[in-house]
């Protein structure tokens, strides 16, 4: 697949969110818990590691696990079993590296990679508390605003140090006027999340590029998902943080 394949399916994941938010929780949930899936199946496949159908389990569960804690715990601590999950999900990465013994393939790569994997799946938590924090839903509009104008910047065939620049900047005036057009969140938090989003984002882009044109389906999945999934914990923190 094309490397600006990635994008749109970071675009739909978003766009999918907001519909869920805006929905149900448990529609918020099934695709958090969707895109945790995508992410474990897709990784090792981005990665091209070893032991893809066991890593994919071990990277995806911690994910569905923390959506669905996040989901029902009682608030403020709607990410307070996340770290846990992903401690899980990283220990079990390192058991099952162990269990394939010394020698093996790729070892150090699928170990390191695979966290990162865990990582990734279990911040999606982070769109469901965006979500019920104070009942609220104007941050994750503004934040998935935000992500699609990078996404759509990422999309530009144009050398990085071009497009990593205006990707940030997009994201950072898109944010604002989000804010303005949609909520009454202040200038500057939602500026900060377009910047965080942003720079998030054609980072990303920068790995697609280093792998090529040889990412299959599953592949673009989870470079699709991953990062779309680390900025709902981001746009919940900075929520917490600046404007509460």
């Amino acid at each position: 697949m094309k490397p600006w394949s990635v994008g749109i399916i970071g675009l739909a994941g978003l766009a999918a969110i907001v519909a869920g938010a805006y929905a149900s929780p448990e529609v918020l949930l099934a695709v958090a818990a969707l895109a945790a899936a995508g992410i474990g199946i897709g990784w090792p496949y981005f990665l091209g590691i070893p032991a893809k159908k066991t890593l994919a389990v071990l990277i995806g569960l911690p994910g569905v696990g923390s959506a669905v804690a996040a989901t029902y715990l009682p608030a403020p601590g709607f990410l307070d079993w996340t770290p846990s999950f992903l401690a899980v999900g990283v220990m079990a990465i390192f058991v099952m590296q162990l269990i394939r013994g010394t020698g093996q393939a790729q070892r150090l790569e699928s170990t390191l990679g695979s966290c990162a994997g865990v990582l990734l799946s279990c911040l999606g938590a982070g769109w469901i508390a965006s979500s019920r924090f104070n009942g609220v839903r104007e941050m994750i509009l503004v934040a998935a605003i935000s992500s699609a104008i990078a996404l759509l910047a990422g999309l530009i065939r144009w050398p990085d140090r071009i497009v990593a620049p205006l990707g940030i900047v997009s994201a950072g005036l898109a944010g604002p006027l989000a804010g303005l057009v949609f909520s009454d969140i202040a200038v500057l938090p939602a500026a900060l999340v377009g910047v965080v989003v942003g720079a998030v984002l054609v980072s990303f882009r920068r790995l697609v590029i280093l792998n090529g044109e040889r990412l299959n389906v599953l592949a673009a999945v989870g470079m699709g998902l991953g990062p779309v999934s680390a900025v709902g914990s981001l746009a919940y923190f900075i929520d917490k943080l600046l404007i509460y």
